[in-house]
């Protein structure tokens, strides 16, 4: 399999050249760095510790990872499979392999990696992010009848199944509407356990109480908008 990663990177110049140096590059053929307007040398970090690295003014989570993708889509070849991780250095990338094995073997679309069913560090995940989570998983487990674990931002997934899915959202509601929209076009998704560190820095999200609220905001009403309009 050809394997790209996206990691959206908001002013992570600490952090990222430690998730790019962790990266197994025998698996993986390109490390996409999408710089989402930083104001410190994330790019620079990136690219010396050998990702591309390619800029997104617009601010967003989501925009960040569209970006990403649109830069995916104009390799030649394409990538069969899209690894999205965090620029923290929370998500361990000797890991990776759990999430391409189920891709690889034919048993799975997308993967989701799970921090609630694997090892959390101390501190690593805020009360607000535990509930958040909680609370999410279970509205979609009432309204989609499917059993989710976490909304965990490591993930993989077919490139050609992610193009299918036809990702929109530009910030908070990115990881639910890739969910969502992958039980509507009945993927074949499953869990795998993944561990979690404390990241380096303060998180935008859960590290403020807007974000928290905006985040919480924009999941729960992307859970509700793809359920009403699949009906």
């Amino acid at each position: 399999m050809i394997v790209d990663v996206i990691i959206p990177a908001w002013n992570e110049e600490k952090s990222i050249g430690h998730v790019v140096k962790d990266i197994d590059r025998s698996v993986v053929r390109d490390v996409i760095v999408v710089d989402n307007n930083s104001k410190d040398n994330t790019s620079k970090v990136a690219r010396e510790a050998g990702a591309t690295a390619i800029p997104q003014p617009k601010q967003g989570y989501g925009s960040a990872c569209l970006k990403g993708i649109e830069f995916a889509n104009a390799k030649e070849p394409k990538a069969d499979v899209i690894v999205f991780m965090d620029a923290d250095y929370s998500d361990y990338a000797n890991e990776m392999n759990l999430l391409l094995e189920p891709i690889a073997k034919g048993d799975a679309d997308m993967v989701i990696g799970s921090r609630a069913l694997g090892e959390k560090e101390k501190g690593s995940m805020t009360p607000q992010q535990v509930f958040g989570n909680w609370l999410a998983t279970w509205m979609i487990q009432v309204i989609y009848k499917h059993k989710y674990s976490d909304l965990g931002p490591y993930r993989s997934i077919r490139f050609d199944s992610l193009n299918k899915l036809g990702m929109k959202d530009p910030d908070y509601g990115w990881t639910v509407e890739m969910q969502v929209k992958a039980l509507h076009k009945k993927l074949k998704v499953a869990e795998v356990p993944v561990n979690y560190r404390k990241r380096i820095g303060v998180s935008k999200v859960s590290g403020t109480v807007k974000g928290t609220i905006l985040a919480g905001y924009k999941i729960i009403t992307t859970i509700i908008k793809y359920a009403w309009s699949s009906h």
